[in-house]
């Protein structure tokens, strides 16, 4: 368990940091660190799997082409230990540099995360979703604000447009568009392509289907066409019971729009936000195609989360630069002074003393010597 530290010491995003590393701790996740730098290679034949395709390189001493990380999964794959049917779990909190948005230029980007890699069953897969919920319930405890965690399936998604007479050259176009709830740009498809009136509505109900899981499962079971549907609603019957027996009763959605790269991802996927930031701020899945496009013969699952972004907005303790500010005069004596700091330290906020108290110090009680005391004002 983590200590408690004195109001102010951390920002809520650096407290985040700590208590996930706890968090993941707890459940026998051993922490990994990386190097700052890869090979540009690695990032360059697996572009489409970074969050973004700007990549921050240099030459090294000895010629070759290097670049700073701007993922940490492509270098945790290409670096574990997967021989002899190990399973490795790990966590890491480390520093990316990309570029992020609409912002210009290159940033540090702080990201922790986790990785189970080795051999997937249905207890680690539930497992790694349950720390992605109680990651997301530990910082919406530091914020004050609501978060979701919605899921899909690569393989169901792939399977239903599959039974519905889309061609595979076609897929990522139409997973473009449920990715982005495009139903208008669905039905033009259908009809472009010559898909029944039937397959267009299946694809629309599913892209439009928002519900908490348990509740999903018995709507989405009419679609299940084919072997491959089955074995993703099976998964996901799994997971939904798996999730129940950790106690898991805050609301996790399935939605059909998050729909990663088929390159990459396929199986469980899912995306965690918080109320008020307009980023994710957690994502992961299954990512078994990854390890197979890096000859990687071994299954995983993980997720990142981007503490940095529940700064984008602030509790009410952000709202104040100290708990407590005292004003003293030229008369007042030091021992005075010191045994009222004292006291007002002691009941557990933080305490500011000075001769005026400045414009820009932002103070959630204000006290003022008086004689031998500290008075409020």
């Amino acid at each position: 368990m983590m200590m408690n530290l004195p109001k102010k010491i951390l920002n809520s995003d650096e407290e985040a940091v700590y208590r996930l590393r706890a968090l993941y701790s707890e459940y026998g996740y051993t922490r990994y660190k990386v190097s700052k730098f890869e090979q540009y290679d690695l990032y360059a034949n697996n572009k489409s799997f970074l969050v973004c395709e700007n990549i921050l390189t240099f030459t090294d001493t000895n010629g070759k082409l290097m670049a700073l990380k701007p993922d940490i999964t492509l270098s945790i794959v290409k670096n574990s230990d997967m021989g002899d049917g190990k399973t490795n779990k790990l966590y890491y909190s480390e520093t990316v540099y990309r570029t992020e948005g609409h912002a210009e230029g290159f940033r540090e980007i702080p990201q922790t995360g986790l990785e189970c890699i080795g051999r997937i069953d249905a207890y680690l897969t539930g497992e790694v979703v349950m720390l992605a919920e109680k990651s997301l319930a530990l910082m919406s405890g530091l914020v004050g604000r609501r978060y979701l965690l919605d899921v899909s399936h690569m393989g169901f998604l792939l399977g239903l447009l599959e039974t519905n007479g889309v061609h595979e050259r076609d897929y990522d176009e139409v997973l473009s568009y449920i990715a982005n709830k495009n139903l208008p740009a669905i039905s033009a498809f259908a009809s472009a392509h010559g898909l029944s009136f039937a397959a267009a509505e299946a694809i629309a109900d599913v892209t439009s289907l928002y519900l908490p899981l348990p509740s999903a499962l018995p709507r989405l079971l009419p679609y299940v066409k084919n072997e491959t549907m089955q074995a993703a609603y099976s998964e996901l019957s799994a997971l939904a019971d798996t999730l129940a027996a950790w106690g898991i009763d805050s609301p996790v959605s399935f939605d059909a729009s998050i729909a990663g790269d088929r390159n990459y991802y396929n199986g469980i996927v899912f995306s965690g936000y918080l109320d008020g930031i307009p980023a994710k701020v957690l994502s992961g899945g299954r990512y078994d195609s990854l390890l197979r496009k890096m000859g990687r013969y071994a299954e995983a699952i993980g997720f990142a989360v981007y503490p940095e972004r529940i700064g984008l907005v602030s509790s009410e303790e952000d709202a104040y630069d100290v708990d407590a500010c005292i004003l003293y005069g030229k008369e007042t004596d030091p021992a005075d002074l010191i045994r009222a700091v004292n006291a007002i330290r002691e009941t557990g906020v933080s305490v500011r003393a000075e001769e005026g108290i400045a414009p820009s110090v932002r103070a959630k009680a204000v006290y003022r010597m008086t004689g031998k005391e500290a008075q409020p004002v």
